[in-house]
């Protein structure tokens, strides 16, 4: 086994540690395609898949008609015959004329035929806000996805997360939501290594220790609840900030784990509230760490409305003095 200073690393921003695993992928596996409205000569709206066209060509990388239920339709067939399509929504809100394919045919494929036919296929979606994007443009509607047993779905927050989970994801046989946070597309850049790597679906991550309460984020709001998590060390609060990374399977034991060992949990999200995935981990805290909770579980979330016109989001968003304010709600409770 290569130790890390044996492996070389570039340093990449995630939308083009995402390039990264698509182009790892397609250079292994010929059955991968890429598919969806200007990928191929544009490169994509976030340019994820530029240069991959000239490549690989055009029959491997391939713009589509502006249609995403044809561009999803599409790439369940393709998975069925053999390949593994990875399938662009240029937005997550552009998704809902393909939710149909998606909830009738990619997520039950596989109990419908007992096993026979299974559908290997990822659908990369940018979501969230932050942006300053037109309406839809902005939507966070994981939820949707969650409640849908045979659909995976998934959500880096950095860079390396990115490329090895991108990489799992269309390994994996079944359909994945791969979501991409677009305000972290170009927030940052950070150590990717150059080889093929994996980072398992379904795990959890926990980025910093705590003692007093458990912080518990995904996407987009890693980087915000971790602002907030830094503010409070001044006032000797101790966080232990858990990223989910997967969204459905839920990491339960990485979560159980946490709360019991702290007492204590705020859940953030940017999506609304009501329906939001906050509440499949409010009840995994309860059903697994109910007795060791000092204090009730606390949400910052978005709010119960449509996302806002860009003048407004900043009010919509989650922000650090939203989770600060939440974190000694519960620790003083």
């Amino acid at each position: 086994m290569k130790t890390m200073t044996e492996i070389k690393t570039n340093k990449l921003t995630l939308v083009q540690a995402v390039t990264d695993g698509l182009r790892t992928m397609l250079r292994e596996h010929e059955e991968v395609l890429v598919l969806g409205e200007d990928v191929g000569q544009n490169g994509g709206v976030f340019r994820a898949t530029d240069g991959l066209a000239a490549e690989f060509g055009e029959a491997r990388v391939m713009d589509t008609p502006l249609a995403e239920a044809g561009i999803v339709g599409t790439s369940i067939g393709l998975a069925i015959n053999g390949f593994r399509p990875v399938a662009e929504m240029q937005f997550l809100g552009f998704v809902y004329p393909a939710y149909e394919q998606i909830m009738t045919h990619a997520s039950r494929i596989r109990s419908r035929t007992l096993s026979r036919y299974s559908v290997p296929m990822v659908i990369r979606a940018p979501y969230g806000g932050g942006i300053r994007a037109p309406e839809i443009h902005s939507d966070s509607c994981e939820s949707l996805f969650t409640h849908m047993p045979g659909m995976k779905v998934v959500v880096p927050s950095n860079p390396y997360d990115a490329k090895g989970l991108l990489i799992a994801a269309i390994e994996d046989p079944d359909p994945v939501l791969f979501m991409e946070p677009m305000r972290s597309y170009r927030a940052f850049k950070a150590d990717v290594p150059e080889e093929k790597y994996t980072v398992e679906l379904g795990k959890g991550a926990k980025l910093t220790e705590g003692e007093d309460v458990t912080v518990i984020a995904w996407g987009n709001m890693v980087s915000t609840a971790q602002k907030a998590v830094d503010q409070l060390k001044d006032d000797n609060i101790s966080c232990e900030l858990l990223d989910l990374r997967t969204l459905y399977p839920l990491d339960k034991d990485l979560i159980a784990e946490s709360v019991k060992k702290t007492g204590r949990a705020v859940i953030v999200h940017e999506a609304p509230e009501t329906g939001g995935v906050g509440n499949d981990v409010l009840s995994v805290i309860n059903n697994e760490a109910f007795l060791y909770l000092r204090s009730p579980v606390q949400k910052v979330a978005g709010f119960d409305t449509p996302f806002p016109f860009f003048s407004l989001e900043e009010e919509y968003l989650p922000t650090p003095e939203r989770i600060t304010h939440a974190i000694k709600k519960a620790v003083t409770f």
